[in-house]
């Protein structure tokens, strides 16, 4: 298998970027179609992992979980046009939205057509939330952690970065003291 042309990652990323309204959460159907699905830069499994670890750093998490990818395929030039593909539609889009704002804001198209945004957004970010449970939530432990981690966020002024920390603390602990069963994670 020949290596990732920087074309396809930036043109790959570019489609994720000008097609995914609402952030990354809602960006993770089209990041798996686009990566996992067509081009097999990962798996599943990876991009989850990718986009955990990309929720954990500082920057936007679209960004990092490009920057990951392409670095995976071509290195630090990879992730660089990665991260300038899923970049350059919000910048473009920005820069037009920016020069003509005051014609568009009280615009009656333009108000309802980001009230049906709004509504696919959630649509989106509900099925991240599904294939996140689906793939992260595997035993008694995680669920747990999970209900913790959602009560926590409803009802405490915690930073995210607090619950992600726990998360990884209540994980290494469990992963040190829970029983080992000789690499067999018991699902089919």
């Amino acid at each position: 298998m020949g290596k990732t042309k920087l074309s396809d990652l930036f043109l790959s990323f570019a489609k994720i970027g000008a097609f995914t309204f609402g952030g990354g959460y809602a960006m993770l159907p089209m990041l798996k179609k686009e990566v996992v699905e067509n081009h097999k830069w990962a798996s599943e499994e990876e991009l989850l992992n990718y986009y955990a670890v990309g929720q954990c750093t500082p920057g936007v998490i679209a960004v990092n979980t490009a920057t990951f990818i392409g670095h995976k395929e071509r290195g630090v030039l990879g992730g660089v046009i990665a991260s300038a593909g899923v970049i350059a539609p919000s910048f473009l889009i920005i820069l037009i939205v920016a020069a003509f704002l005051n014609g568009f804001q009280n615009n009656e198209y333009v108000i309802h057509a980001l009230a049906g945004i709004k509504v696919a957004v959630a649509a989106l970010v509900t099925n991240a939330v599904i294939g996140l449970w689906k793939k992260g939530v595997k035993d008694l432990v995680g669920i747990i952690i999970f209900i913790a981690a959602l009560a926590v966020s409803f009802f405490l002024p915690v930073s995210p970065i607090f619950i992600v920390i726990a998360a990884i603390v209540l994980g290494l602990i469990y992963g040190r003291f829970a029983p080992k069963n000789n690499g067999k994670d018991g699902n089919k």
